[in-house]
């Protein structure tokens, strides 16, 4: 890949915004074009899609974390691409921290950070979050749509304590195509390879619990977290993390 950062990010993200409002609502009328069916309560919106013959239940979120703009607009794109199989039944969460955005960090109004509080349940949006996720089936495989401000290149933390069959491989493949891959062998102090972390987590020895674990524990036996490098071109992270879940989608 050509594509080279822009060098912005100095100890937080300070790339362009996006009017998440606006967004959403462009979601919303994708979803219909599509015959998604609407949840909503307050600020939290999710789709579900559910054929009569179901083979597998897929769950995609995005936008938990308000300076992560990509995630919201890959969202969108997958969306309007409506690139699903069709004997799946698909669960998506396009914005889980609405007023993040508005603030343009990383944290909600409150200075929560939501990935971080699915074991107290402290904030409305979690705990929103987490009542709807229980009044749904579990799922086959879940995907987290993310960025990371201080990354070269995208990766991708999969959580697979059954060690089912892994797609890590086949989405950097894919998305080396359209994006830089991170190159670090060390990332967020977890060990990396081609891009890939595979990280040991006991969740009775983590105090807080992001979605990716909340989900392993109680919805899903097998998740991917896709982080997108957000100093480069939104067009690139963007394209980045819709490759990531067509890639995953045309496998399944």
């Amino acid at each position: 890949m050509t594509v080279q950062p822009f060098g912005k990010n100095d100890g937080r993200y300070n790339g362009e915004t996006i009017d998440i409002r606006a967004v959403l609502r462009d979601v919303e009328q994708a979803a219909a074009a599509a015959n998604w069916v609407r949840d909503a309560e307050g600020d939290f919106v999710a789709y579900r899609r559910q054929p009569a013959s179901a083979r597998l239940n897929l769950y995609v979120s995005t936008g938990i974390h308000g300076d992560e703009p990509a995630g919201p607009l890959a969202g969108l794109q997958l969306m309007r691409d409506n690139r699903w199989p069709a004997d799946a039944a698909l669960w998506f969460c396009p914005c889980l921290n609405p007023t993040g955005f508005t603030l343009n960090r990383r944290e909600n109004f409150q200075g929560i950070d939501l990935n971080r509080d699915y074991r107290h349940l402290e904030s409305t949006e979690i705990r929103t979050h987490v009542s709807w996720l229980r009044r749904q089936p579990k799922f086959d495989l879940a995907i987290c749509l993310h960025e990371d401000w201080e990354a070269r290149g995208f990766y991708i933390y999969e959580v697979n304590p059954n060690n089912l069959p892994s797609f890590a491989e086949k989405v950097i493949e894919a998305v080396s195509r359209v994006c830089p891959i991170e190159e670090a062998s060390l990332i967020d102090d977890w060990d990396a390879r081609a891009g890939i972390i595979r990280p040991d987590i006991n969740p009775e020895e983590r105090p807080r619990w992001a979605e990716a674990l909340y989900l392993i524990v109680n919805q899903s036996r097998q998740n991917y977290t896709m982080e997108a490098p957000s100093d480069y071109p939104m067009a690139t992270r963007v394209a980045a993390l819709v490759t990531a879940v067509q890639t995953v989608s045309a496998l399944i």
